[in-house]
Order: structure tokens, then sequence, then C-alpha cells
């Protein structure tokens, strides 16, 4: 029953919508009503701007982060790994917004900041590149859901697996930035400070 709990904090972690609490808290209305739709950090760095979107990332981290150190003390660090899994899929499908959420990125480094720091740091230094480079969150994005599994994998069969499954879920969740970055018309982001 104990790791059952586990699951259903990590889930109801992960599903809190911070992005969204975060421009209404701001004055800046539903978020689902503008720029992509999504409730995510790329979405509130569009309507919010730089300083609205690290909160909303930094928050959307932390929930995954707390998701995983509950599934560790409760099961050691594979558990605590899946539970990171489950907190990303309370993010994509947070069952307060009927299950319409968002795609997973930031609480996806939440999850590897709490079970590899290093594997954080290459990935976070990778994505920042990618995105910065080419003007695309979204090709940052999808070059970590690449190599997150094989990460994860050099700590542990578990921890392979776990990675494996938020690879796996991040990218269909972002199948339509895929297919618009093939095609050339994906969005560029406007790294502005504030709005």
């Amino acid at each position: 029953m104990i790791y059952v709990l586990g699951i259903i904090i990590a889930y109801l972690l992960g599903s809190v919508p911070m992005g969204l609490l975060l421009t209404r808290l701001a004055g800046k209305g539903d978020i689902r009503n503008v720029g992509s739709g999504n409730i995510g950090a790329t979405n509130v760095l569009r309507v919010g701007g730089l300083r609205l979107a690290g909160a909303t990332w930094l928050l959307d981290m932390l929930k995954a982060i707390i998701a995983v150190f509950v599934g560790r003390w409760i099961g050691g660090d594979a558990f605590g790994a899946w539970c990171g899994f489950v907190a990303v899929v309370g993010h994509c499908y947070p069952v307060w917004l009927r299950f319409r959420g968002g795609k997973g990125i930031s609480t996806l480094f939440g999850v590897v900041l709490a079970v590899s720091p290093l594997t954080f740091i290459i990935c976070g230094i990778e994505w920042l590149i990618v995105a910065l480079l080419s003007g695309f969150s979204s090709l940052g994005a999808v070059v970590v859901f690449c190599l997150l599994p094989l990460f994860g994998f050099l700590i542990g069969a578990n921890v392979g697996f776990a990675f494996l499954a938020i690879a796996i879920l991040c990218l269909w969740r972002h199948y339509q930035n895929i297919m618009r970055l093939l095609t050339g018309t994906e969005s560029r982001v406007e790294w502005k400070w504030k709005k």
C-alpha cells in the first residue's frame, strides 16, 4: 500500500499546473487561451516573459524532485526514478485540467536532477546550446529525449527503463513539434526578459 501511496503522491505532485497558476497570479489570464495553449514554461515565456517562465520551470522541476525523493524514501533509487516518471505523467495529463497538461520537459529535468545531477548538467547544457543556436526550444528537448535513456542505462537498468519511459512519453507529447520542425513551420522562441 505504501508503494501505491507513493505513486499517487507523485502523480498529484506532477499534476499541479504551475504555469497556469503563475500566469493567473501575474494577471496574464488563462494561458491555455493564448500562445500555443500549453501550460508549460515555453508558452509562459511567450506570454509572460523570461522571469515568469523561469519561475514556472523551477517550480515544475521542484514538484518532480519532491516526487523522486518521496519514491526514494519509500523504495530506494529505482522506485524514486519511477515516481519521477509518474510525476511527468501527472504534468502531461493532470486530473485537474481534464488531462490536458504540459509536454513534460521541465518535470523531466527535475527528475534527472534528483536522480543524476551529472546527467542533468550534460542534458541542460545540450538543451540550452541547441535552443539558443537554433531558436527552437523543442529541438533541444528532442535531443535530450534521445540522450536520456543512454545515460539512464549507464546508471543502472531500472533507472534506464524509467528514463526510457519518460523519453517516450515526452517524444509523444512533442509529436506535433517534431512534425513542424520537419516541415519548417515550428515557431521560434523569443528570449524576452519580461512582457
